[in-house]
């Protein structure tokens, strides 16, 4: 822990940073502006160095910025002055570039890191605020709420979703997973409500309040590294709980004309405990011991084939040759069993039924997918017999163990075109299917399951499970996640339900009769 702390507060731009801070405070004419130039200076280089292995590179790109801030306290010239802005910007525009790669590298799975990366793009909106306040840019507010706006996005929108990043590799609650979204929408939310509509910058402080303060109730309950850690981050989230409500007082005058609290007020209480106490604190807290990622890296196979279906030509019977690698079959039916095994001896029909929110896109869609013949389901819920026949796929194409590749039509037009293979990771089979696409492919890694006599498919277990997207290199997983529940309903007949959700909200349901030829 101490080694940890010294080589972060001694580290060359952690140092430079406080001693141009310490420069700025004697050249500042006005004490306020200190406060954005402790996060420029002090608190963003340090939590940069938590984030990333610092190189050479990354130390001079710090100083260039750093020095560019310290400048602008001395250079008097309004060109000048723009041109060090401007150099800001683009450290900023950096930082929230290289946060932007490690959400595709990832996609939408462990909200602690995408907290962390949602702040390191908000540093960007923070850099242009500040951009615009220097070069004296017409944003419809005051030069000193532009100036506070780019505080915001330093202390709000930048330094607190990384500690609730850094907090999240800690914490096992599932409340942690509510608390994210509230968060990371609150910094622009209430720059809309402030811009456009000052009631939903009220219920937007409201709902950052109640995010807040079951926070706090997590930080109290998680256990910490250190002791000292433990009290560093409470007091830096308590201080933010005690600031949060001068927002409220604040936001309520704007949204109904009550509880006046002046810009004077704001300046001295709330952006001085944002600075001392939550961010100070809080950044010496994560300094002490940051915590480790627990994002695994995947490493399952990908299918190589993009666009349209190739290397499909001997015709199979069945689209796994063996369930029981998957599941115990003594849990399961026999019709079940023998649907995947010998799967060109049945016949399916199928009722798609969109979610009524989701029609219009559906509609939007479908002038799409029907060019793609790819994922082109109806729209319309009518029972339809889909044909279909299952073809082995060149696996030195496809780089996958046995694919073999599942095309159902309506009426002669493909719906879905869908390569199926298998891997295993920790001792746990899985199916493992791709649906090519324009230079990429979708991929739905389903665990299976025999639970009272039904088998269940889902992308929402353990492990691999999940829906991604893949070109290139690049394996990102998407807000999606699909169920399937198959049963017997007699000795030649099946059921399967198929319910997929985007972002937790059910938008699609497809009801499967399955009977035996």
């Amino acid at each position: 822990m101490k080694a940890n702390l010294r080589r972060s507060l001694f580290s060359p731009i952690t140092l430079a940073g406080m001693i141009l801070f310490i420069a700025s405070s004697i050249l500042t004419a006005e004490p306020y502006l200190l406060m954005l130039s402790a996060a420029q200076l002090i608190f963003v280089p340090l939590i940069l160095q938590l984030l990333f292995e610092t190189k050479r590179i990354h130390i001079i790109f710090n100083w260039i910025a750093m020095l560019s801030i310290f400048l602008l306290q001395v250079v008097p010239s309004g060109t000048g002055q723009m041109v060090l802005a401007f150099i800001y910007v683009i450290f900023t525009f950096f930082v929230a570039f290289y946060g932007l790669k490690r959400f595709l590298q990832r996609g939408f799975t462990n909200w602690a890191e995408i907290s962390i990366d949602v702040g390191m793009m908000y540093l960007f909106v923070g850099g242009l605020w500040f951009f615009a306040y220097i070069a004296g840019i017409d944003t419809g507010f005051s030069p000193l709420i532009t100036w506070l706006t780019a505080i915001h996005f330093h202390y709000s929108a930048f330094l607190f979703p990384i500690s609730l990043g850094f907090f999240g590799r800690l914490s096992v609650s599932k409340w942690y997973r509510l608390i994210v979204p509230i968060i990371l929408a609150g910094p622009m939310l209430v720059a809309i409500g402030i811009t456009f509509w000052p009631l939903l910058e009220f219920i937007s402080v409201l709902l950052y309040i109640f995010a807040i303060y079951s926070l706090i109730v997590l930080a109290f309950r998680t256990r910490f590294t250190s002791h000292l850690q433990a009290v560093l981050i409470r007091l830096s989230y308590s201080a933010l709980g005690i600031s949060i409500l001068f927002s409220l007082l604040y936001a309520a005058n704007n949204a109904f004309g009550k509880w006046f609290v002046s810009i004077d007020f704001m300046l001295m209480f709330h952006g001085s405990l944002n600075c001392l106490l939550f961010g100070m604190l809080g950044v010496l807290g994560w300094v002490l011991a940051p915590p480790k990622t627990k994002q695994d890296v995947w490493n399952f196979p990908v299918s190589q084939i993009r666009g349209r279906l190739k290397g499909a030509d001997q015709q199979q019977s069945g689209l796994v040759e063996d369930l029981s690698v998957f599941v115990d079959e003594k849990a399961l039916p026999k019709t079940i069993i023998d649907f995947y095994e010998q799967t060109d001896q049945y016949q399916l029909f199928a009722s798609v039924k969109w979610a009524t929110w989701f029609k219009p896109f559906a509609v939007c869609y479908k002038l799409i997918s029907i060019q793609l013949q790819q994922l082109n389901l109806p729209i319309s819920s009518k029972r339809t017999e889909m044909t279909f026949d299952i073809r082995a796929v060149d696996p030195i194409l496809d780089g996958r163990e046995n694919p073999r590749a599942w095309t159902r039509k309506v009426e002669e037009k493909n719906v879905f075109v869908a390569i199926y293979s298998q891997h295993e990771t920790a001792g746990r089979t899985y199916i493992n299917i791709a649906l090519p696409l324009p230079y990429s492919s979708m991929v739905g890694i389903l665990q299976l399951d025999a639970i009272d006599g039904s088998l269940i498919l889902s992308s929402e277990g353990d492990g691999d499970s999940g829906i991604y997207l893949t070109a290139g290199k690049t394996l990102f997983k998407l807000p999606l996640s699909e169920y399937f529940l198959i049963k017997e309903t007699s000795g030649e007949s099946l059921t399967a339900l198929h319910k997929m959700r985007i972002f937790g909200i059910p938008f699609l349901q497809i009801d499967y009769t399955i009977n035996q030829k």
